[in-house]
């Protein structure tokens, strides 16, 4: 009878395909939280959400900011001496919370992921007037203004299309993707 694997498995098969090596051989010497340049604006520490992942705390892990905050700069991952693919570990479990909406509701992040990745299958491409909204409107109204003046500015500049492009063989990428993915209520 096939067992439910547990919130550390589950995570580590998330990384299967990366070329890191697993979190169960992580030291726990901190270099990657010594290496974070956001790590002032995570409620845990890199070394630490692994040492929660590794100890099977889920809830824990899904309900702090830190893989949210991860600035993708991948320096914890250059100098892990245990290579591990750390920025790679603040993705998967992303992925993790947004396919079983486990995020907490005052994040922007999980909002502006889903929405980046349904403009992506929709169109292949990025479009930013679509994502804007989804971190705008946590700004103050002067922000919100300015962010509205300049886009403006760069569409009449034609350094922003007004309706987005799409890529040849559209249906082609969305299949590549669907097969990697869930794609949720994306079409």
């Amino acid at each position: 009878m096939a067992t439910k694997p547990t919130f550390s498995q589950e995570i580590s098969n998330l990384l299967y395909a990366s070329h890191g090596k697993p979190l169960k051989t992580c030291i726990q010497c901190g270099t990657c939280s010594g290496s974070c340049p956001v790590v002032d604006f995570m409620d845990q520490t890199p070394r630490r959400l692994i040492g929660m992942i590794n100890a099977d705390l889920k809830e824990d892990v899904l309900d702090c900011n830190t893989y949210w905050f991860c600035a993708s700069c991948y320096q914890c991952t250059v100098r892990c001496p245990a290579q591990i693919d750390i920025a790679d570990v603040m993705y998967a479990v992303k992925r993790y919370s947004i396919w079983h909406k486990t995020y907490r509701d005052d994040l922007v992040g999980p909002t502006f992921s889903e929405t980046f990745v349904k403009t992506i299958v929709r169109s292949g491409r990025s479009y930013e007037p679509l994502l804007a909204p989804t971190y705008m409107f946590s700004m103050g109204i002067k922000e919100v203004l300015q962010e509205a003046h300049m886009a403006t500015q760069m569409m009449l500049k034609g350094r922003m299309p007004v309706l987005p492009t799409k890529i040849k063989r559209l249906d082609n990428f969305k299949n590549m993707i669907r097969r990697i993915i869930p794609m949720g209520g994306a079409k």
